[in-house]
């Protein structure tokens, strides 16, 4: 007899092209995988202003168990997971669907493609607490089998580094002939120009104990041309000079593809940070093969082994699955295999509408336990306002394409920039005709800094004062059409500063180019942060960490220089308006390096 069921998880929004053509049928086979929960984890938050891994699983494997038997499973049809994090089970599509209380369609793309997947699923109250993520069920991932006998879903994960209008910076075309000057910067941005507007001069001590990693996914790669091109022009000791390569899950550095989309991304990255904080090297941790590919779950594995199995590991919704046995693929696995660096740049994101919940909250706790580590993560917030990649936004049956009914559209918040565990980093400008001494604004040229509202995360306690301010003073005119699921006065808001992202010139396919993007900001901001680390360890003492209470507090404000002009539309809207104060368009300001080093320099 089945007990009562209690909502688990409803997928928050349908992806872009997606349509429910028919009910799957009944007998169809499912590889069912129950992901076990996390204990402690209402300790983290406490701890950062300790979350602990489960000493034993016996209960929640014997609770589990006990209830798969009790709806009709026979036992030897179940089986624990080496990893110790998930159960698995093969059921047929009825046997699914009565155990979750749901029903499992067929959804087809506009392409053809077709997936299966259900809307929403249920456990019993006993489970809950038991139970984290139960797959396939809200992910629109897994294809529908031929024949029950052949069913073994191959991983689809994002592939973040594929070339995507959607993700990475922007270029408009402009190409670079001639060096510019400091007088120029509101068209051509450059190291110097950067050094002059967040006074960032400083030389760094203590290379040899400070780590700056910047995270790329492959195919995504730098060409070495590019690098010693920029440096040449830019940072000359650094021709020849490349950064440490880490390769995560057989990440490679292709050069068969050489456009734009293939390498903007790490050209603009490396010669930025590698130059902002010469001599100090940098790590590259390269992730994902060509086949397989890889998200921000592949690179934490890297990082913290026991990620890899935590809670049934990586999500083949989701992330690359390795060992990949493909042809050419990386029959190996990357767990552990290197520290977490002080300091992580990623100018990467996903929307978050496309991050289960389940999968969110696993993945922004390990960014949580990194910062207890002493690591400082930053995430680009997006690049097109308050909507998501490409200008994609929500409506009431999931994400809508570009320009949809302006009545309907809802905010689409950028993922991990919503985890309030990372520094969510948003986009600046100077504006034409203005100089590195005059004040900047909200990005409007090419891209919009990208800010709002999480639909999943609470608001941390750091910028409760913050956020309230903002919402109190400047209540925006939004209704539940626009801001979805969670109250916004009680929702984690974004970006928590920002940075110029206009007008970078770059070195990318053998030329000078302009390129814009928050992927700039992140990198910057890492960089200022690296520096500061440097002079903490010359001092004797550790790296900052989770900076997020530091930088909300009242001792850090006059730290940043509020923006306090500009705006980031989409959706059909104005979006949010960049006023005096923390606001979900630039977040607490610009860094002024000058006025962080010592303040931060008197932190323990």
């Amino acid at each position: 007899m089945r007990a009562l069921l209690q909502l688990l998880a409803r997928r928050v929004a349908e992806p872009v092209g997606w349509t429910k053509v028919r009910r799957l049928e009944a007998d169809k086979t499912l590889p069912l995988r129950i992901g076990m929960k996390q204990q402690n984890l209402h300790m983290l938050d406490e701890l950062l202003m300790s979350v602990s891994h489960p000493d034993s699983l016996d209960s929640t494997v014997a609770a589990i168990k006990e209830w798969l038997t009790g709806t009709g499973f026979a036992g030897d049809r179940i089986r624990v997971l080496p990893s110790k994090g998930w159960i698995e089970v093969n059921a047929t599509v009825g046997e699914v669907e009565y155990l979750l209380g749901t029903e499992y369609h067929v959804y087809e793309h506009t392409s053809g493609a077709k997936q299966l997947g259900c809307h929403e699923y249920s456990v019993p109250d006993h489970i809950r607490d038991h139970v984290e993520m139960i797959k396939p069920t809200v992910q629109l991932n897994t294809r529908v089998p031929e024949d029950p006998r052949r069913l073994r879903k191959r991983a689809n994960p994002s592939h973040l580094g594929q070339p995507s209008g959607a993700n990475g910076p922007k270029t408009n075309g402009v190409k670079v002939n001639a060096k510019p000057t400091l007088d120029e910067c509101d068209q051509f941005l450059t190291p110097d120009c950067l050094r002059a507007l967040y006074n960032f001069y400083y030389t760094p001590k203590a290379t040899d104990k400070n780590s700056y990693g910047i995270v790329e996914f492959t195919p995504q790669a730098y060409l070495a041309g590019d690098l010693d091109l920029f440096f040449k022009n830019f940072s000359s000791s650094l021709v020849g000079k490349r950064p440490t390569l880490v390769s995560i899950d057989g990440g490679v550095l292709q050069t068969s593809n050489q456009t734009f989309d293939d390498n903007g991304e790490s050209d603009l990255d490396l010669e930025y940070a590698m130059t902002l904080t010469n001599p100090q090297p940098i790590t590259l941790l390269q992730t994902g093969d060509l086949i397989e590919g890889a998200s921000f779950d592949n690179f934490l594995d890297a990082l913290d082994g026991s990620f890899c199995t935590f809670e049934g590991g990586d999500d083949p919704d989701q992330d690359g699955i390795y060992p990949d046995t493909e042809p050419g693929g990386f029959n190996g696995t990357s767990c552990g295999i290197i520290k977490p660096p002080h300091v992580l740049s990623i100018s990467y994101f996903q929307d978050e509408g496309t991050a289960p919940h389940p999968y969110a909250v696993r993945q922004c706790n390990e960014y949580g336990k990194l910062g207890l580590l002493g690591t400082t993560v930053l995430y680009s917030s997006g690049d097109s306002g308050v909507a998501g990649g490409g200008g994609v936004c929500q409506n009431s049956t999931g994400l809508n394409d570009p320009g949809g009914g302006l009545n309907e559209d809802r905010f689409n918040p950028a993922f991990p920039a919503s985890c309030p565990y990372v520094v969510a980093v948003g986009a600046t400008q100077i504006n034409s005709g203005s100089t590195v001494h005059d004040p900047e604004s909200a990005s409007d040229r090419v891209i919009f800094s990208g800010g709002g509202f999480s639909d999943i995360f609470p608001i941390p306690s750091y910028q409760q004062a913050a956020v309230s301010s903002f919402l109190k003073t400047h209540s925006p005119p939004y209704s539940a059409a626009h801001i979805k699921l969670i109250d916004i006065f009680k929702a984690r808001g974004f970006p928590d500063l920002s940075a110029n992202g206009a007008n970078y010139v770059t070195a990318v396919n053998g030329e000078f180019s302009l390129t814009f993007g928050t992927s700039a900001s992140s990198p910057v901001v890492g960089s200022m942060i690296a520096m500061i680390n440097d002079a903490r360890i010359a001092a004797g003492k550790g790296p900052v960490g989770f900076i997020n209470p530091a930088i909300y507090s009242t001792k850090f404000a006059d730290a940043f220089n509020d923006i306090t002009s500009g705006n980031n539309p989409g959706c059909g809207t104005d979006g949010f308006t960049a006023v005096k104060g923390w606001d979900p368009v630039t977040g607490v300001g610009t860094p002024n390096f000058g006025k962080l080093l010592p303040l931060f320099l008197s932190l323990p």
